[in-house]
């Protein structure tokens, strides 16, 4: 086996090992409904915001400096706009009843779908991290391999969270969340390729994969808990997904 195909394999596998595990943790615990459904929700959320303020924008602080970081948060954000914007909507009658369950669930798909988008862009500049690092010593490509594929299994989660309650059956839910994770090895194959792009790059590309999941949290899945109207189990769900996610970056 070649030196590149190996950096490919092993981006893919670490990509589509952690985000694939996380989802298939959340989809056999089987669709939620009422008060669980608006836990999982802000679950998801509390877990994207310890990434996005533990991990993302530190990260692109370190690897840039803030107008970098800044200029990646903005185009994060209206890029989702835009996107959010023009992806067809469920425009369904106002009635109550099935109309009102259909739409709830189209929401719910919705959001799952674009916050996977959010995660793959994520998953791109770490793969290149393993491709440089596997270019520097075979160890430290592995190394990094190992602790991102750990790392992405909250992200996995938070992902799979929506889709389940939208009503994706389990082995669905476990194969987009997988598929989030394959431009890791995209990545890696650059990162072999050129040994990393410039600092100042990642620094925006890390940015806009934190401006992406900050539009996707205040937009999509706290305003979908809020119409549960399960104020405790909001509360509840955020506290345990900021500390969950806290946790599971600092150990994994």
């Amino acid at each position: 086996m070649g030196e590149l195909t190996k950096i490919i394999l092993i981006g893919t596998i670490a990509g589509v090992f952690g985000t694939g595990i996380g989802g298939m943790i959340i989809a056999f615990l089987g669709r939620p409904r009422g008060n669980m459904l608006c836990f999982l929700l802000t679950f998801s959320s509390g877990i994207m915001i310890a990434v996005v303020f533990h991990d993302l924008i530190p990260e692109a602080l370190a690897l840039g400096n803030m107008s970098s970081t800044l200029l990646g948060i903005a185009l994060g954000v209206g890029g989702l706009y835009l996107l959010n914007k023009y992806i067809p909507h469920a425009h369904l009658p106002q009635r109550r009843g099935v109309d009102q369950r259909h739409r709830s669930t189209v929401r719910l798909m919705r959001t799952g779908m674009l916050l996977g988008l959010g995660i793959a862009m994520h998953n791109f500049p770490e793969g290149l991290a393993i491709g440089a690092g596997y270019m520097a010593s075979e160890e430290l490509g592995f190394g990094l391999a190992l602790a991102l594929a750990l790392h992405n299994i909250p992200e996995g989660m938070a992902m799979a969270a929506p889709l389940v309650a939208g009503g994706l059956g389990r082995y669905r839910v476990m194969f987009w969340t997988a598929l989030a994770g394959l431009p890791m090895g995209i990545g890696a194959l650059v990162g072999g390729l050129f040994g990393g792009l410039s600092a100042s790059v990642l620094s925006v590309a890390l940015g806009f994969a934190a401006g992406a999941m900050i539009f996707l949290v205040f937009h999509e899945l706290i305003p979908e808990a809020q119409r549960l109207n399960n104020p405790r189990s909001s509360i509840l769900g955020a506290i345990v997904g900021v500390l969950l996610g806290l946790f599971a970056l600092l150990v994994l």
